[in-house]
Order: C-alpha cells, then sequence, then structure tokens
C-alpha cells in the first residue's frame, strides 16, 4: 500500500495549523516554523559531519537539538488560541530545554580558546557547518521574534530557547574548530 503524502489542500496557498485553522502560506506563523525547519535539516548535516569525525558528544548534542526543534516547530504551528493544548516537552518549549543549552554553552566554552577578534566561519568542516546551522537559527529567532512583537506568541520561552541555541550552536562550533593536537604534531 502506497502513503500519499499530498492532500491537495495548500494548492490554494493556505496551510493547516496544528490543532484547527488555516493561514496563508507567506503568513508569520509558517514563516517562523518553516525557518525553525531549516535550522533543524542544517543541523541533520552537522550530524553527519559529526559522525564522520567520530565525535560522539557532538553527534549526541546535535540530534539531541534537532528533536528539540520539532517541539518548537509544533508550539509555532499552533496558533496562540490553541496553545494550552500543548504539551511540555513534546509540543512546547519549556525553561528546562533552555536550561540544559546553557549547560551545553558551559561545557563547551570551558574547553575552548576565543580569539580577540570575530571568528572567521571554515576552521573545520564540521565547524563550518554548525555555522551554517546558528545563522539558520538566528533566521528563525527573527521570525519569532516578528511573532512577538504582533502578539501572536503565547509564550516567550520558545524565543528564549533560540537565542540560547544560537549560542550554543557557536560554542559547538568553536570546540569543532579546535584542532586534534595529534594531527598537528610535527608540523610545526
Amino acid at each position: 500500500m502506497t502513503v500519499k503524502i499530498y492532500t491537495r489542500k495548500g494548492d490554494d496557498g493556505t496551510t493547516g495549523l496544528w490543532y484547527g485553522g488555516r493561514v496563508p502560506k507567506s503568513d508569520a506563523r509558517p514563516e517562523a516554523y518553516g525557518s525553525v525547519d531549516e535550522a533543524a535539516s542544517a543541523l541533520g548535516l552537522c550530524r553527519i559531519a559529526a559522525r564522520d569525525a567520530n565525535n560522539t558528544e557532538l553527534y549526541d548534542d546535535i540530534l539531541r537539538i534537532q528533536n528539540e526543534l520539532f517541539v518548537a516547530g509544533a508550539e509555532l504551528a499552533t496558533a496562540p488560541e490553541a496553545a494550552q493544548r500543548l504539551e511540555p516537552g513534546v509540543s512546547k518549549v519549556t525553561p528546562a530545554m533552555v536550561e540544559r543549552l546553557e549547560s551545553d554553552i558551559d561545557r563547551y566554552m570551558d574547553r575552548v580558546d576565543l580569539p580577540p577578534k570575530f571568528v572567521i566561519p571554515g576552521g573545520t568542516e564540521l565547524s563550518a557547518r554548525l555555522d551554517v546551522a546558528r545563522a539558520a537559527v538566528r533566521r528563525a529567532e527573527r521570525r519569532v521574534a516578528a511573532l512577538k512583537d504582533d502578539h501572536e506568541l503565547a509564550d516567550e520561552t520558545v524565543l528564549t530557547y533560540l537565542n540560547r541555541l544560537s549560542d550554543a550552536l557557536f560554542a559547538m562550533a568553536r570546540f569543532a574548530d579546535e584542532p586534534d593536537p595529534e594531527l598537528f604534531e610535527g608540523r610545526r
């Protein structure tokens, strides 16, 4: 049996929200959760690069974050009037998720030395991919901030989460920039 993934309902330029309602695909809400989806996809490339670099710590953290972005996407795909139906940690971002990111930031930053100026992405393939994902998260954050400005955000925790996530991805990218001393011995 073939499962058809098309419904034809969006052929008119609208999309359905979780828990009901339809909005134009160009509406601020689909822009916000679409940007979150882009960030999760960019993180998929990061996760594969972490796997290829045999970095299970980054791999596991990235996979967890991808799952959390699905939570954020579900929350953003829900109209504010249906927000009471969301389940914390499943379809609603929680303060504990933000705190976990803060712990991640501290854990990674404790192990890197930042240069005194701006960091140019591309120290390693993995760090460059993490910086691309960070930029995608920043775009998502701007889209969610627009929802907040329009009073279309039932809870601001998702905005805080995205802000913290971009910092976490910066920290992870800097960690991925750190050269393995064994690879560089004898090359000086």
